[in-house]
């Protein structure tokens, strides 16, 4: 039996809503519905703990862009997977809400079973190690522990969102070869779909900042004109 999701859909439009439930519960995705922003942090602060929120961007009482940024800003949320539900061309509110800490976006309408596939790529934990492999990687000052999902830089732990930690984990299981775009973006979602240009680079911006002393000179994660990026070998 696959293990279920538990997702929080916060959402002001019902029959969207309920649709929604309905299909991602015959999924194994378990989802709670809130119809305005406010009730829907006020739920995510609660007992119950979900793995990913899909969040619409146009909510009463209090925007999704506010939820999101209040989210991150609460330690115990930090990791939660979330998921904006945008309107179709708004890349603005894309890349804010990339900068806010939100995981992946989806523009209205959607097919539901891309959206199946958008939370399942979000919720995916890293794969078991096979015996042996590597658990740990340490370039300079920067430490990645694999198996625990943590992150030092400095001596100082780091807090990042699930998809920051897939994407440093998957430079780093790559460090010296050189990744583009579409082969992050294709990894990390499990399967090739409409890509939006600036998330990676929006997301590549995010983890320099937590990471490198000086984000504007990786050391790190360094860009490769043209082509995308590239993780800085083990000892480097």
């Amino acid at each position: 039996m696959p293990t279920r999701i538990n997702a929080l859909l916060i959402e002001d439009d019902a029959r969207l809503a309920a649709l929604v439930k309905e299909y991602l519960g015959q999924n194994d995705v378990d989802v709670t519905i809130a119809g305005d922003g406010e009730t829907g942090l006020q739920l995510a602060r609660g007992k119950n703990r979900f793995d990913i929120v899909l969040l619409d961007l146009m909510l009463p009482r209090l925007g999704g862009l506010e939820v999101c940024k209040r989210l991150r800003a609460e330690t115990r949320l930090a990791d939660v997977g979330i998921l904006m539900i945008t309107a179709k061309g708004d890349d603005v509110d894309k890349v804010v809400g990339l900068e806010l800490g939100a995981d992946d976006y989806l523009a209205k309408p959607f097919n539901p079973r891309e959206l199946l596939a958008r939370v399942r790529a979000v919720t995916r934990r890293l794969a078991p190690a096979a015996p042996g492999a590597k658990q740990w990687l340490k370039v300079g000052e920067l430490e990645i522990d694999f198996a625990a999902r943590e992150v030092t830089a400095a001596g100082r732990r780091v807090v990042l969102t699930h998809y920051e930690f897939e994407l440093l984990a998957l430079l780093a299981r790559s460090a010296g070869r050189v990744l583009s775009r579409d082969q992050i973006l294709e990894a990390l979602r499990g399967q090739e779909l409409d890509a939006f240009d600036r998330s990676i680079d929006v997301h590549i911006s995010k983890l320099r900042a937590k990471l490198e002393p000086a984000p504007k000179e990786p050391r790190y994660i360094k860009t490769v004109r043209g082509v995308g990026y590239v993780m800085a070998r083990e000892g480097a």
